[in-house]
């Protein structure tokens, strides 16, 4: 089974993205990291498709980020870390067309390397947003630094400090500017297809132009504080086996604000 959908609709220029985990709420494994920079770039050479939506399978979550079950096998080195996140996204791809993305569900931890790499977002009423990584044990580096692109800092260092005891609202998340729009529980998808097929049918040159503008606008902020993520991470975080042991023994319980 594909982890990654791919749906053309070319009448419409639109092409719609589907993480296709359901039964492990979208969180990416390795196929998964394969397969996103394959549709990317493929993406970015289909000439039909003028703007991409970006969503998940089912309605619990769009993505729960990276699948603990997924084994990356790591240099002998303290100073080389590889994170296959970091090449999940389309900016990371090349793809300069307008992504949107359709969140419904749970969108948490390493989903932010995919929402920070969308132009903008559509929530269900019903989704979700938190970063469970202190909880566990784990430095938020790469996440809070494109949430932080995207949301007051405040709010961002209360998502990323509270880790799995609060999450943020579809509509506290729009109030923030996480959310561009709070469609109705399950309308996240159509109204995202809306928009791009509106975009679409703008001159493709100025329209992709304007994304590479926007993102130009972000990058040299980006790439200084990335560059420190790794030291960051390879510092504060516990051994694998601590963290595992703090993810058996989570709580179910949790606030929404």
């Amino acid at each position: 089974m594909n982890t990654v959908l791919l749906d053309v609709d070319e009448g419409a220029g639109v092409a719609v993205v589907t993480l296709n985990r359901p039964e492990r709420l979208n969180a990416i494994d390795l196929d998964m990291v394969r397969e996103l920079r394959g549709v990317w770039r493929q993406l970015r050479f289909d000439d039909a498709v003028r703007a991409v939506v970006l969503t998940g399978s089912g309605e619990r979550a769009f993505c729960t980020g990276i699948d603990r079950g997924a084994v990356v096998p790591q240099p002998d080195s303290p100073y080389m870390q590889d994170d296959p996140l970091l090449g999940v996204g389309p900016k990371a791809n090349g793809l300069w067309k307008p992504v949107v993305a359709a969140v419904e569900g749970m969108a948490c931890g390493g989903a932010f390397y995919l929402l920070g790499e969308c132009e903008f977002v559509v929530a269900g009423a019903g989704a979700a947003f938190f970063d469970p990584h202190t909880t566990y044990g784990m430095v938020s580096a790469y996440e809070s630094m494109l949430m932080a692109q995207r949301m007051p800092y405040g709010e961002v260092a209360r998502m990323a400090l509270m880790g799995s005891a609060e999450r943020l609202s579809a509509r506290r998340a729009y109030e923030v500017g996480l959310v561009c729009e709070v469609a109705e529980a399950g309308g996240a998808s159509a109204v995202a297809i809306e928009c791009a097929a509106v975009i679409a049918g703008y001159p493709a040159e100025a329209v992709q132009g304007t994304v590479r503008a926007l993102w130009a606008a972000r990058e040299a902020s980006l790439a200084q504080a990335f560059a420190q993520a790794p030291h960051l991470i390879s510092l504060g975080n516990l051994p694998g086996a601590r963290q595992a042991e703090l993810f058996a023994a989570r709580r179910a319980d949790f606030r929404t604000r």
